[in-house]
């Protein structure tokens, strides 16, 4: 397969496809990431991840980027999801669930995580009402 195949699936994912650097730095955003956190590739890429990473997150969000890449492996990787809420250009809080693959370079190097990202917000909503409508049942039985 050629690379421009690659590059097609890439840019026309749905979903948001993101790689960043070893020190945090958006260096790849697709169409996907634009859709869903509302950034054009022009303003995210060269950004800290900061940028959709909600504030009193962070220092944790930086812990275990950092042990990923000292480590080379992330649970997140063989397919276990990680869900976190991510904020959008608007300031609005979503649910996301996402991905990590381990980018290495021709000479065994990490390059970085690329982390493959759907918005799941409207599920997220879901299941929050019915646990609260659960818990009322719940009590009413008591």
């Amino acid at each position: 397969m050629d690379d421009r195949l690659y590059r097609q699936i890439i840019e026309g994912s749905p979903e948001a496809i993101i790689l960043g650097d070893p020190e945090g730095i958006i260096r790849l955003w697709n169409a996907g990431a634009e859709a869903l956190f509302g950034f054009t590739a022009e303003e995210a890429v060269g950004q800290s991840m900061d940028l959709i990473i909600p504030e009193r997150l962070r220092g944790r969000h930086w812990d275990g980027y950092h042990k990923v890449l000292a480590t080379g492996v992330s649970r997140y990787g063989s397919g276990d999801l990680l869900a976190v809420p991510a904020v959008t250009k608007s300031g609005h809080t979503i649910s996301i669930e996402f991905t990590i693959q381990m980018m290495k370079g021709a000479a065994g190097e990490i390059v970085g995580p690329v982390a493959t990202i759907r918005d799941v917000t409207k599920r997220f909503q879901r299941e929050k009402e019915l646990a609260r409508r659960l818990k009322e049942l719940e009590a009413r039985q008591g």
